[in-house]
């Protein structure tokens, strides 16, 4: 059997393996494994197997995703995310959908500590969604509003997929934070524009919301807000002026955490506990993933998968090339998890693009953002079920689904200004250092 018939059977055996729920790295590691073995034997499959993992966790990069995790998990353990969505609610809630662009601006300032869609979704739909609908806003705007700022976590770093990402491509952590600032803040605007236009053409989604807040009220609602906001200053400061690495970044932001925690009164070892063992959970689980998409990379090149992709897109231009990606990603994105995608596609694609001259840390940025669309796309939407299951009967799956329409719509817009306009996220790394 030819090489490359060998590695289009393990890319399907890789999508029957994910689809019955085996994992994604055990998936992906096994597959390449036998893969090898039955292009070059035995021997090298085992080989191959040995010294690839070896080299890559000792990769110092790999380190940033530990910090990065515990940061968040110490920020939400201690409580330091308290009060984001009541202060955001203090100066957006008399605009027209005011609480629905209020939880975008608090789930962007979450998402920045926590760096997981899922979290930022399931936190703000216990905190904002009641409210939103106790104030009689529609229930898809509600939901739709909660499931598509979720996504925010994904693209404004730190952010767990961007590592990941940088890994599989070999590109620069702290570069890609710095890309994802602009967009990130342009799509927080575009949804936030979108729900106010939407409210003021049909002021029954959403009716104005009376603020019954008090003084004393709203100056504690500040002072819970404050420090999550200037941890995540500091740490992309750091970034911006060279004074950090990414990992220096994420050791930097854990320390913060912890000191704010303990002046706070919330550092104790039962909470030390709850934050070591989730980072461990949840940086070994990465792990995992990132080692079997290490060596579904290696079969893949020798499977000589990337050469026929690379005929297979000759006589194209760079722009058809990346808008038939675009469009791959979008539709894989409505099955598939994210992390899922990348791992699978990265691989392929990068020798592809570099034959093109493809700036990887745009590129970076558009599969981030296409990523962050397939989490609220159906069939699968993950952030939607998310949403689902934290608020059972008070919402039905038709309304979230119905109400993050809008901001799908809204997020294909951004996409086509990021692709459109490089500059918008290489505009700040070109800056870094200066």
């Amino acid at each position: 059997m030819e090489r490359l018939e060998i590695g289009f059977i393990g890319v399907v055996a890789i999508l029957a393996l994910i689809g019955i729920r085996v994992p994604i790295g055990v998936a992906m590691g096994s597959t390449a494994f036998f893969g090898i073995w039955a292009m070059m034997g035995l021997r090298p499959a085992i080989g191959i197997t040995k010294a690839i993992p070896f080299n890559l966790i000792g990769d110092w990069n790999l380190s940033a995703i530990p910090m990065f995790l515990f940061m968040g998990f110490v920020a939400v353990e201690a409580g330091l995310t308290r009060g984001l969505f009541g202060a955001a609610r203090i100066f957006l809630a008399w605009i027209p959908g005011g609480l629905a662009s209020s939880t975008v601006f608090a789930s962007a300032l979450f998402g920045a500590a926590s760096g997981s869609s899922v979290a930022t979704s399931a936190a703000f739909s216990r905190i904002a969604v009641p409210e939103m609908l106790d104030s009689k806003y529609d229930p898809g705007i509600a939901s739709g509003s909660v499931a598509a700022a979720g996504t925010l976590a994904a693209l404004i770093p730190p952010s767990v997929l961007m590592i990941v990402y940088c890994l599989l491509v070999d590109s620069s952590i702290n570069t890609l934070f710095m890309a994802g600032v602009v967009p990130g803040i342009f799509t927080a605007v575009v949804f936030m524009g979108m729900i106010t236009i939407r409210c003021m053409v049909n002021p029954n989604l959403a009716p104005r919301y009376v603020d019954k807040t008090t003084r004393a009220e709203k100056l504690a609602l500040l002072r819970d807000a404050w420090p999550l906001p200037v941890v995540t200053f500091i740490v992309m400061g750091g970034i911006f002026t060279g004074a950090f690495t990414a990992t220096e970044s994420g050791a930097v932001g854990a320390f913060l955490a912890c000191v704010l925690a303990a002046m706070r009164g919330k550092m104790n070892y039962a909470m030390l506990k709850r934050a070591v063992i989730d980072t461990a959970a949840g940086t070994s689980a990465i792990f995992m993933i990132v080692l079997g998409a290490a060596l579904f990379a290696r079969f893949i090149a020798l499977a000589t998968i990337p050469t026929w992709v690379m005929g297979f897109f000759e006589g194209f231009n760079t722009m058809t090339i990346i808008i038939l990606i675009c469009i791959i990603l979008v539709l894989m994105g409505t099955f598939m998890e994210e992390i899922s995608i990348m791992l699978l596609t990265m691989p392929v694609l990068v020798p592809l693009l570099a034959q093109h001259g493809v700036d990887m840390t745009w590129f970076g940025i558009l599969v981030i953002k296409l990523m962050t669309i397939g989490l609220i796309t159906p069939p699968v939407g993950m952030n939607v079920f998310v949403i689902k299951t934290a608020l059972g009967d008070r919402v039905t799956l038709n309304q979230i689904f119905g109400g993050v329409t809008w901001f799908i719509a809204a997020d294909l817009l951004v996409l086509t200004a990021l692709i459109t306009f490089p500059q918008i996220s290489l505009w700040l790394p070109s800056m870094m250092g200066r």
